[in-house]
């Protein structure tokens, strides 16, 4: 009976998405699907190694649990791995957040460590 219990409680935290959005770890299927429902989302094109990503991911943290970017989804993608996508959306640089909003892009930004600036270019998503 426990091993039941489990097993449902499982399927029931797989099957549920968050009533937020957030951070979360690019994938094709998931953009596919926000930019199809006209979402807010933001592509952050990271790489571990640059001081730069380092300096952005705690202020876009910050920022997105604010209740006015709560619906802000932004999908962390790999600046190594990432290449098809790279190359689709005109990203030659690491620190590269592209803005979508209505499944448009309406604003980028490169290298811009301050709280001001990307809370701005986050806002680009919702207004």
């Amino acid at each position: 009976m426990k091993i039941l219990l489990a097993m449902l409680m499982t399927a029931l935290v797989l099957a549920t998405e968050p009533s937020f959005a957030g951070e979360e770890p690019f994938s094709a299927a998931k953009f596919d699907r926000l930019l199809g429902e006209g979402q807010p989302v933001v592509v952050d094109f990271h790489a571990d190694w640059c001081p730069i990503c380092r300096a952005q991911a705690p202020l876009v943290k910050e920022l997105l649990a604010t209740p006015e970017l709560k619906d802000v989804t932004v999908l962390i993608a790999d600046y190594d791995t990432e290449l098809a996508l790279r190359k689709s959306l005109n990203v030659s640089k690491q620190s590269t957040l592209v803005v979508f909003r209505h499944g448009k892009e309406v604003a980028r930004s490169t290298g811009d460590t301050t709280r001001d600036g990307l809370a701005a270019l986050l806002r680009r998503a919702i207004s």
